[in-house]
C-alpha cells in the first residue's frame, strides 16, 4: 500500500529497523500512562508483528510516522475494532519528544480522511480511558463526539482496574458534496 503524506508526515508500512524505537515508545511511563502496563521487548515486537498482519489481511492499519527530521516518532491509523465487530478505530501513539507539535492531529486527520475516500467508511470510533484528556482534545480537533451511552468496561482489563472504564467517541463521514447548479 502506497503511504500517505501530509505537509510534514509520511505515514508508511512498518520496517525491521522500527522495531527498537517501537519498544523504547512502548515502555515509557508517560507515552503508556494512560495503559494498564509498560511493554516489554517481547511484548512490543509481538504487538508490531499483529500491526503488520493487521496490514496485510485488510490492506491498511496503523502506520509508522515518519518526518523530515525523524524516522520514527510512533503511529496513527486505523484498524478493525476487536470489541466492535465491523467497526474501524482510529488510533495513535508518539514518542513523548513529539508531543504538543501537532503530529498527532495531522496524522489523525489524513488516516481518518483515507478512512473515508479508499475505505467509503461511514463512521470511524475510538475508545479513551475517561482521564486521557490529550487524547480527547486531539478527538475534538477531529470532530469526534463522545457518545455516553456507549461507554464500556474493557473486556480485556480486570474489574476493578483504573483504567477498566472506557469512552466511546465517534467521528460520520463527511457529508457527500452538493451538486453545483447549472446555469
Amino acid at each position: 500500500m502506497p503511504a500517505l503524506r501530509t505537509e510534514r508526515l509520511v505515514l508508511r508500512e512498518w520496517r525491521e529497523q522500527d522495531r527498537e524505537p517501537f519498544a523504547a515508545l512502548n515502555s515509557d511511563p508517560a507515552v503508556m500512562q494512560y495503559y494498564p502496563a509498560l511493554l516489554t521487548r517481547a511484548e512490543s515486537d509481538a504487538a508490531l508483528d499483529r500491526i503488520q498482519a493487521h496490514f496485510a489481511r485488510e490492506g491498511f492499519g496503523l502506520w509508522a510516522l515518519e518526518s523530515a527530521t525523524a524516522p520514527l516518532l510512533g503511529f496513527a491509523g486505523l484498524a478493525r475494532s476487536d470489541l466492535m465487530p465491523g467497526v474501524v478505530e482510529i488510533g495513535w501513539r508518539l514518542a513523548r519528544r513529539y508531543w504538543g507539535q501537532g503530529f498527532t492531529t495531522e496524522a489523525a486527520t489524513a488516516a481518518a480522511r483515507w478512512g473515508f475516500e479508499a475505505l467509503a467508511l461511514r463512521e470511524i470510533v475510538a475508545f479513551v480511558v475517561p482521564t486521557n484528556l490529550r487524547s480527547q482534545r486531539v478527538m475534538a480537533r477531529l470532530g469526534m463526539k463522545r457518545d455516553p451511552a456507549a461507554s464500556f468496561a474493557h473486556p480485556h482489563i480486570p474489574d476493578g482496574h483504573p483504567m477498566q472504564w472506557h469512552w466511546l467517541f465517534r467521528l460520520a463521514a463527511p457529508a457527500p458534496a452538493a451538486p453545483e447548479a447549472e446555469d
